[in-house]
């Protein structure tokens, strides 16, 4: 089993994953640069298949495995992006998937699965634990559970996100000062901070979760992954994981980089304003790291940022919501 991760992963999933991924773009509207007091570079993986990043990660975990576990098929847990990544990658790699969900689960992200092939196994989150529902599942099946971030062929297809980047400004001629990406897990987080700082040795480097709920920046602070604190709901879900990672958390501590906050109400705003100038529909974590710019300033004031905006996979109320409130 592989044992240490490299740029040298990013760059095997890179041409394992080459036709196979959108290649997303980089947005940049002088109207945001204005308003952010600074050059704002947008890797827009909300346009990426299944609306999210995952699917980078998903389909390079499936690619990488021998053909006969492929043929058993695999487990995922998710209720979120995770999920439908995955029943879309085992489409794309004609492999067997079942994927658990909450009973509760919103229809539309049970039906995006489903749409793909996908087995829908249903459980109760107040008195089950999904992991283990997916090994009770997995183990008399012999399929193979594919976790949603601590894994090495996870981090290195979500890495793969920050390698396209790296290329796109060098094709337009531009070299950033600082990169900006959102955490939960830190999967997303750790595979594209470890592409770009590569490709740009002294580039600032910011992850970005909660406020109120880290749980990457304190992991790092003690060298250890750290559960995430009890607070109150927040509108970003896919930021609001448990834990983050014991492989994830060492391969973006190795990048030294520094962790912000941002509140509902910045998120929100930062909805708005990628619909506003950018023509985005972006989820609540999606907009994380548009918001951390915006709203601080002091950071990034004169700068070349380049961010990742994840996911626009949004419950419309809340968009409606990110559009009143603007």
């Amino acid at each position: 089993m592989q044992d240490s991760f490299s740029f040298s992963n990013i760059q095997q999933a890179a041409d394992r994953l080459k036709g196979r991924v959108v290649r997303t773009p980089v947005l940049e509207s002088p109207m945001l640069n204005q308003a952010a007091g600074c050059r704002v570079l947008v890797k827009a993986e909300s346009l990426q298949r299944t609306g999210a990043f995952k699917y980078r990660g998903a389909l390079n975990k499936l690619l990488s495995l021998p053909s006969d576990i492929q043929k058993r098929g695999i487990v995922a847990f998710s209720s979120g992006n995770h999920g439908h990544a995955v029943a879309a990658a085992a489409a794309e790699v004609g492999c067997p998937a079942v994927i658990v969900l909450p009973k509760d689960a919103a229809a539309i992200k049970i039906e995006n699965c489903r749409w793909w092939g996908a087995e829908i196994v249903l459980y109760d989150p107040n008195t089950e634990d999904r992991e283990e529902v997916g090994r009770s599942i997995a183990g008399p099946r012999n399929m193979l559970v594919v976790p949603p971030f601590d894994d090495y062929d996870i981090i290195a297809g979500q890495g793969t996100a920050g390698l396209e980047l790296a290329e796109q400004l060098d094709e337009q001629g531009i070299r950033p000062d600082a990169f900006v990406v959102p955490c939960s897990g830190g999967g997303l987080a750790s595979g594209t901070t470890t592409a770009m700082k590569h490709v740009y040795p002294d580039l600032q480097c910011f992850f970005v979760e909660p406020a109120g709920l880290e749980k990457m920046a304190p992991s790092l602070r003690e060298g250890a992954p750290q559960k995430r604190p009890a607070g109150p709901p927040t509108v970003m879900d896919g930021l609001s994981g448990p834990i983050v990672g014991t492989r994830t958390s060492q391969v973006l501590g190795a990048c030294e980089p520094r962790g912000l906050s941002v509140s509902d109400e910045e998120v929100l705003d930062a909805m708005s304003m990628a619909f506003r100038y950018l023509k985005l529909v972006l989820e609540p974590a999606g907009a994380a790291t548009l918001a951390a710019v915006l709203r601080r300033k002091a950071d990034f004031e004169g700068k070349s940022v380049a961010i990742v905006c994840s996911g626009g996979n949004v419950d419309p109320s809340i968009f409606i919501q990110a559009l009143n409130a603007s």
